[in-house]
């Protein structure tokens, strides 16, 4: 039996990848959940699995959540509906592998949009009311490469080393109003990231990648314990060790002939 815990659970681009394996792992533990991303089909089925075999209140909604306006939207719904959310997954996000001058400017600037800007007005709009009620848990779902700048991922390394940042210093900002704000930096996983980023995966990120479920239950163990941010994988423990023990020279070239081949 599924125990219950009353306390809402908001994850953002819950239909596929991390989004999903967190869907689960707060269901598997009895949370009612709001999953939110753009596309409703997935969303659904997701639903509708959840419901059956965990026996949850769960509440779909469909949102851009590239647009500010939408995200105030979705907060004005849910407080009509009298939901307030005690954890908040701010893992929507997306990749684009390739050399920066070769993007179109336009997928460059969607992609900073929804990984900095939306992320940030969702973390706004959401803590405000935890710090009314003066409690609240928020992870923020970054990367590895937040440690570093990797060619061919110029733009995605550099919006996730924003998220990192913004991490930091909201775990210390907002601590004595109750709310733990916690950082998860995994590394390449099997999510089907590199495919929407068009990315081919080299042999040796074959060998690095992480099943999504064990870098989930990572992040939560992380949030609820009260960390600042975490790591998953001790590949990738092993990794940032490398990057902060290197000069930039070193690891940004290693790092970028194991991306890159």
């Amino acid at each position: 039996m599924t125990t219950r815990d009353n306390s809402w659970v908001l994850i953002t681009g819950a239909s596929s990848g991390f989004g999903e394996e967190f869907a689960r792992q707060y269901a598997a533990q009895g949370h009612p959940l709001i999953l939110v991303a753009r596309r409703l089909d997935r969303l659904q089925r997701l639903d509708e699995a959840l419901r059956r075999q965990f026996r949850i209140e769960v509440v779909v909604e469909q949102v851009d959540l590239s647009s500010a306006e939408e995200v105030i939207q979705l907060h004005q719904r849910l407080r009509e509906r009298g939901i307030a959310i005690d954890i908040l997954i701010n893992n929507a996000g997306h990749g684009l592998h390739g050399p920066f001058l070769d993007a179109q400017l336009d997928a460059s600037l969607a992609m900073v949009q929804l990984d900095v800007a939306s992320l940030t007005a969702v973390t706004h709009v959401f803590a405000q009311d935890m710090r009314t009620r003066g409690r609240g848990k928020i992870l923020l779902v970054a990367s590895l490469l937040a440690s570093l700048g990797v060619q061919n991922y110029a733009v995605y390394a550099a919006a996730k080393a924003y998220v990192l940042r913004l991490g930091e210093a909201l775990h210390r900002e907002l601590k004595p109003d109750g709310i733990t704000v916690t950082t998860l930096c995994p590394g390449m996983s099997d999510t089907g990231f590199a495919t929407a980023a068009h990315q081919q995966l080299t042999p040796a990120l074959k060998q690095l990648l992480m099943q999504p479920a064990p870098v989930v239950r990572a992040g939560i163990r992380a949030l609820q314990a009260g960390r600042i941010s975490v790591v998953p994988g001790w590949a990738n423990k092993a990794t940032v060790i490398f990057i902060r023990a290197t000069p930039r020279w070193l690891h940004q070239a290693v790092i970028s002939r194991i991306i890159n081949g």
